[in-house]
């Protein structure tokens, strides 16, 4: 038996999270959520996602800081694919090594597709070492 992809969100917005959540449940993932980064790394203690969905505007720990954290977290590492309602959320995603963005308010199909690509790519390295 495959063990079904796991797919991490971490978004302040709890509307979002829940939405995705109910989401991907029905695409077939296994799904975490956070509500910021320091809350995420807690979960990565127990969890090894094979997808990370951040946003980078959140109170206590931001995407920039979680993504720093994670760089330096041992073992391998999963994409990280930033969701922002940034206009250069692509230049964010290029600073914190992430595999690819996804502007807010985010078209749900094509969110779908970049997580189906992105989600089977093997654990690579921290952004830091890239």
């Amino acid at each position: 038996m495959t063990r079904r992809k796991q797919i991490l969100i971490v978004d302040d917005d709890q509307e979002i999270r829940e939405m995705l959540e109910i989401t991907l449940e029905e695409e077939g993932y296994d799904v975490l959520s956070a509500s910021d980064g320091e809350a995420a790394l807690a979960l990565l203690e127990r969890n090894r996602p094979n997808l990370i969905l951040l946003d980078m505007r959140m109170p206590v720990m931001d995407g920039w800081g979680f993504a720093r954290a994670y760089a330096s977290c041992p073992g391998p590492r999963a994409p990280i694919l930033v969701m922002t309602a940034a206009v250069d959320a692509g230049t964010w995603a290029r600073e914190v090594g992430a595999c690819a963005s996804v502007a807010k308010p985010f078209d749900l199909n094509r969110l779908l597709d970049s997580i189906a690509a992105h989600a089977g790519c093997p654990p690579g390295p921290s952004p830091a070492s890239a």
